[in-house]
């Protein structure tokens, strides 16, 4: 189609095509089969999408031969074909055909088939020509009242859309779908007619939800949202209606569906800052990480969760729950376990951090039946943890350094280095705890297995073994660590094998006896 035209549909066009003529395409729809004329509407739709026009004597031989037909594969593309080809000449003014399809249309509103119906109707929402629209507004409101809820969803979409473009073909819409929403049981139906009213009348939208605000958590989840939607926007236009809908939000964190319970978190912090509110938005949130199994879904509510923690009120309320964001840890994405463990460091308090360490030191054990490559990476998350830990309260670190300590013996050396960096940091700066933090690592010398680890250890005992009981301690466990030294064996040996070589020399030597062959 040409730029000046609207296009509302995409469609891919085979490269490898081969694109007939005119006259071939209306011999197909004249003699062909519904199968012929199938497969000549599609390349016709691929024609006008090229942007090459369409004559009128086409278009007559698509009215004559297309559409009266039953074929439910050809009205589908009769209406893909009726989006994309022009129904306008060059003043603007609209073709006579048009006349003839919209007479078409009217019946198929009128069809005994739902999917016929409802097709159609979701064709109308598409369609920019009033003059197209207005014939057809009596059986679209008689649709409202067919027995098949396909029908009446797209029948309310319909009403909306062409309100929300031409007003003054249907006027009293909003009326005429507050009265559909009263009396229908639909789920899918109530959703649109509520979500009309939410975006062209407000008030009638709100009088419906008085109406049943008590039964809002038996709703469809698809219903939910929407009046999540509507108490968000009531609530900023007007702040003094906050008192009235912020119970239905908290009835509403207990839905069955995961993306209402998000949406009222995020609704209910923007209603109140209350202490209650926040702890109820991050226990939600909790909630949703912890049982969402999508790990994109599971960074998305984190960053809410951490984004919460931005307003320093709401700090102290989030220090309460450091236990439960400890849950989010159950998850197997690392990311999502790294952005876990920051946050609970962040909010740690000298309260709870002891019951922070202990549920780590679960952690780890945990971490070995896991695969390599992601155990690896979780286990140093966690010593970084602990010595974060350790550092920010160290009145916790003799119970938190022989949970570090265990990781020397580990196959991971990344792990255990990072490990010792924390043990010459904490020597410098917990002075108090120097000698004990010493006398751990020695009882733990024995038990590393990386030569670098154990080297690194060694070089740490050297330096800060300063006393004279420390360092006889220390080569006591170098001496035991390797055995009996075997440089006294090689000198005894050494020793005898030159005795013998200085009796060889004193002996007499005796002659060598040559025997020639004769």
């Amino acid at each position: 189609m040409s730029s000046e035209l609207p296009c509302y549909t995409l469609i891919h066009t085979p490269t490898d095509i081969d694109l007939p003529s005119e006259a071939q395409l209306k011999e197909k729809f004249e003699k062909g089969t519904d199968k012929d004329k199938i497969d000549a509407l599609k390349k016709l739709i691929y024609t006008i999408l090229n942007g090459d026009k369409v004559s009128q004597g086409m278009l007559m031989h698509v009215i004559r031969f297309c559409l009266p037909s039953n074929d439910h594969t050809l009205k589908k593309l009769l209406l893909i074909f009726w989006e994309t080809v022009p129904k306008v000449n060059a003043q603007g003014k609209l073709l006579q055909e048009m006349i003839l399809v919209c007479d078409a249309y009217r019946k198929d509103l009128q069809h005994p088939n739902e999917f016929v119906r409802g097709s159609t109707l979701r064709f109308l929402c598409k369609l920019k020509e009033p003059e197209l629209l207005e014939p057809l507004m009596p059986s679209i409101r008689q649709c409202l009242e067919h027995r098949h809820s396909y029908v009446r969803r797209n029948a309310v979409c319909a009403i909306f859309t062409i309100y929300k473009n031409f007003e003054f073909l249907i006027p009293d819409a909003p009326e005429l779908v507050s009265n559909f929403l009263e009396g229908e049981q639909d789920a899918s139906c109530k959703r649109n007619a509520f979500m009309m009213l939410l975006h062209v009348d407000q008030a009638r939208a709100l009088d419906y939800l008085s109406g049943c605000i008590e039964q809002v958590t038996q709703f469809g989840d698809i219903l939910q949202l929407i009046i999540v939607e509507l108490i968000y926007k009531v609530c900023h236009a007007n702040p003094a209606e906050r008192a009235r809908f912020i119970r239905c939000i908290y009835n509403l964190l207990q839905s069955n569906s995961a993306a209402v319970r998000y949406e009222a978190a995020g609704t209910l912090i923007t209603l109140s800052s209350a202490p209650a509110a926040i702890k109820a938005d991050a226990t939600a949130y909790i909630d949703l990480i912890v049982k969402e199994s999508d790990n994109n879904v599971k960074l998305i509510v984190l960053d809410r969760l951490i984004d919460l923690r931005q307003n320093s009120a709401n700090e102290r309320v989030l220090q309460e729950l450091v236990m439960d964001i400890l849950r989010v840890l159950s998850s197997p994405g690392f990311e999502v376990r790294q952005k876990t463990l920051n946050l609970a460091l962040d909010l740690v308090s000298s309260r709870n951090v002891e019951d922070m360490v202990m549920f780590l030191k679960k952690e780890i054990s945990k971490s070995a039946s896991e695969s390599a490559d992601e155990a690896d990476k979780y286990k140093q998350a966690l010593v970084k943890t602990l010595h974060t830990a350790t550092i920010k309260f160290p009145d916790v670190a003799p119970t938190i350094i022989p949970v570090l300590l265990e990781f020397l013996s580990d196959e991971n050396e990344t792990a255990a280095t990072y490990v010792l960096l924390f043990i010459r940091e904490a020597i410098h700066k917990l002075p108090p705890l120097k000698q004990s933090i010493l006398t751990s690592l020695q009882e733990g010398l024995l038990s590393i297995r990386k030569p670098k680890v154990f080297m690194a250890a060694l070089w740490i005992l050297g330096t800060y073994c300063d006393t004279e009981q420390s360092i006889l301690a220390l080569l006591r466990l170098i001496k035991q660590s390797l055995g009996e030294l075997p440089i006294v064996e090689s000198e005894m040996r050494e020793l005898e094998g030159t005795g013998e070589e200085k009796k060889d020399a004193d002996a007499p030597q005796d002659k060598k006896v040559e025997f020639k062959n004769e």
